[in-house]
């Protein structure tokens, strides 16, 4: 033994019973608790937001977009409705939130240790792939009511602290009433009462089983699991929330199988609703026009809703029809002589893909460019019978070919435009100057950057759908420019006009001058008769327009007119790879026509103005220059098949 200080052994010191010891640590932990505790508060609680305002309602103010005869095409921006009570609730609607996002939310104090641990391991095991949250339903609403959706430790630990506090000051009722009332359904509805409105326009009241486990399996993302947008998913995902219900016993499997059998409609005006595309198109113009909108607003848009249906059943059915040729997707621009969008698809399917070919996408024009080329002639005082010869031509280094490899030699300029003569629209534009042809086309309406290399005579200018109809809409309306439009006034639920198109509005130039416009119509009437678009002809209406497709089969356009009204319609592929020997005068053609015909009845069209002039044939200087004949050649069948091989992917088709 040890020796005391004084010579004595020193004693040992006691041992602490495990009664002791368990005291004694319970009370260490605890008190280190307190401290991390305190401290956790006085770092993450300093700026908390105020919770004074928990039952203030804030959203957007909702926008109902009307078609031009006061048809409602779509609801954007937020939809609130009163505040629904539990009790007035199937037991089993609440119930089916609880179990797909909380099964313990009876039982624990804001969050779950549990939970969050579990989601934690989850996450490191499953790095880079899908995450799982451990979010109770009182840290959701915690979120919802005051925080961002930041992913960040502070946001985590301030939403922990407010769902303790949200625990502390209301039953577990109340919670789930709040969270039920609060949180976002999508397709703007907010809270289960606006959601059970709006998508199957009834009273949260009515709600079935399968109803009720649809909405709850939205909550995992409504976007992604929309019963609108996202069938098969969002039903999947239903059937994993009514298992989770039998499960808690909240349904019996037999209330589950009727479930599943019984199959929910959505409302009928929100899945089927129309104009998807042109609605994103005009919603982002609203503020820019009007400002930041602080009330509920209607926009009055120049959109025909029974034109609009055709256009999107033509667009769907020619890209399913020719998908086998390798066409993806497909978008169509319709508009009146003045600017008006009368039609709008920006793509296929609105459901599948929202990204917008009609004014987003910029594709190449190909031949469908060349009438900005032919004009430009025609105002420097050429006519549509000038000879001119289609043979070999070079220009610097470049050398275009002809679709078919194949050369006519003495034609007209009609001729030329109406089988898309590569070696004719190259030189021309060659001779009345690149430039020249590119303030042409900004004249008419095209918007987009234009290069004057020489091969831009042959469309090597990236465009959209909605530029090309507004360039080739003067041609249609006896010469005047027209901007497309979409959005005629735009006022308050009240009534009170924030915005007036026609107040806004100025004279419209006259872009196209005699005899220049009749020439190019007699030629453009001709590509439609017996060129490169008879598949576009419409029988009983004056028709005109052009074909164009672009290097390696990339892009195929159809832009065609009749009086006062022009179609833009081009189909490819998304990555611009290319299709299979689909041109112009093919899918895009069949599109226009499928839609033209039946728009052409309610549209009551008028033949295009102008008239015609046919002028006596005479002799192109080059023409002589070139040693050129006088004859012109054989007509030709425009329902030959195209000689093979074709151009190589580097040369623009004619088409």
């Amino acid at each position: 033994m040890a020796n005391g200080p004084f010579g004595g052994n020193k004693p040992a010191k006691p041992q602490r019973t495990p009664l002791q010891a368990l005291f004694y640590w319970s009370t260490v932990l605890g008190v280190w608790g307190l401290i991390f505790v305190v401290a956790f508060f006085a770092v993450f609680a300093s700026d908390l937001p105020d919770t004074s305002k928990l039952y203030d309602v804030k959203r957007q103010p909702s926008i109902n977009y009307l078609d031009r005869s006061g048809a409602l095409l779509a609801v954007r921006g937020s939809q609130y409705a009163p505040p629904v009570d539990l009790d007035a609730l199937p037991p089993y609607v609440p119930a089916a939130f609880v179990a797909i996002e909380d099964r313990q939310f009876y039982h624990h104090f804001g969050f779950n240790p549990w939970g969050i641990a579990r989601s934690a391991l989850w996450n490191v095991a499953h790095r880079g792939g899908p995450q799982r949250g451990g979010s109770t339903i009182t840290q959701q609403l915690a979120r919802n009511l005051f925080l961002s959706p930041a992913q960040n430790y502070r946001r985590k630990a301030q939403e922990l602290i407010l769902a303790v506090w949200l625990e502390m000051k209301f039953s577990k009722k109340q919670i789930l009433a709040l969270y039920m009332n609060r949180v976002y359904f999508g397709a703007g509805a907010y809270g289960i009462e606006a959601a059970s409105q709006r998508y199957f326009n009834k009273p949260a009241a009515q709600l079935t089983v399968g109803e009720a486990a649809l909405l709850a399996g939205m909550m995992k993302g409504p976007s992604r699991y929309s019963p609108v947008s996202a069938k098969e998913r969002a039903a999947r995902r239903a059937t994993v929330v009514l298992d989770e219900m039998v499960r808690m016993k909240a349904i019996t499997a037999e209330e589950m199988d009727e479930a599943i059998q019984e199959p929910v409609r959505v409302s009928a005006t929100l899945a089927n609703q129309r104009a998807q595309y042109f609605t994103d198109w005009v919603d982002a113009q609203v503020r820019s026009l009007v400002g930041e909108p602080t009330e509920d607003l209607v926009v009055e848009t120049t959109l025909d809703l029974p034109i609009q249906v055709g256009a999107e059943r033509s667009v769907k059915l020619g890209v399913e029809g020719h998908v086998k040729e390798g066409v993806q997707q497909a978008a169509l621009v319709a508009m009146d002589g003045e600017g008006r969008i009368r039609a709008y698809v920006g793509g296929e399917d609105y459901g599948d893909s929202q990204f917008d070919r009609a004014t987003t996408a910029r594709r190449q024009a190909g031949s469908a460019f060349k009438p900005f080329v032919y004009l430009t002639a025609m105002e420097q005082g050429r006519t549509p019978d000038v000879l001119v010869v289609d043979e070999p031509v070079k220009i610097g280094n470049w050398e275009p070919r002809n679709y078919t490899n194949k050369y006519l030699g003495q034609i007209t300029l009609q001729t030329a435009l109406a089988q898309s003569i590569n070696t004719v629209a190259a030189r021309l534009a060659n001779e009345v100057g690149t430039a020249n042809v590119a303030a042409t086309a900004r004249r008419l309406g095209i918007t987009s950057k234009i290069q004057l290399d020489p091969s831009m005579a042959l469309g090597a200018v990236e465009v959209s759908p909605l530029e090309m109809a507004q360039a080739y809409a003067p041609f249609s309306n006896g010469g005047f420019l027209a901007k497309g439009y979409g959005i005629e006034r735009i006022r308050t639920a009240g009534g009170k006009v924030l915005y007036d198109h026609n107040v806004e509005k100025t004279q419209r130039p006259a872009v196209i001058g005699s005899p220049a416009l009749q020439y190019m119509n007699q030629m453009m009437r001709q590509v439609v008769n017996d060129g490169t678009g008879g598949r576009a002809k419409v029988g009983g209406y004056d028709i005109a327009g052009k074909t164009g497709t672009t290097s390696d089969y990339r892009d195929a356009w159809f832009v065609g007119y009749t009086g006062g009204f022009v179609t833009a319609v081009w189909t490819g592929k998304d990555d611009n790879t290319p299709m299979r020997r689909v041109t112009g005068g093919g899918a895009p053609a069949e599109i226009w026509r499928s839609f033209m015909s039946a728009a052409l009845p309610r549209l009551k069209s008028t033949p295009i103005p102008g008239g015609t002039i046919t002028p006596e044939p005479t002799q192109d200087p080059i023409g002589d220059l070139l040693g050129g004949g006088e004859t012109p050649p054989a007509p030709i069948d425009p329902a030959a098949p195209p000689p093979a091989p074709g151009p190589t992917p580097a040369q623009p088709l004619p088409y």
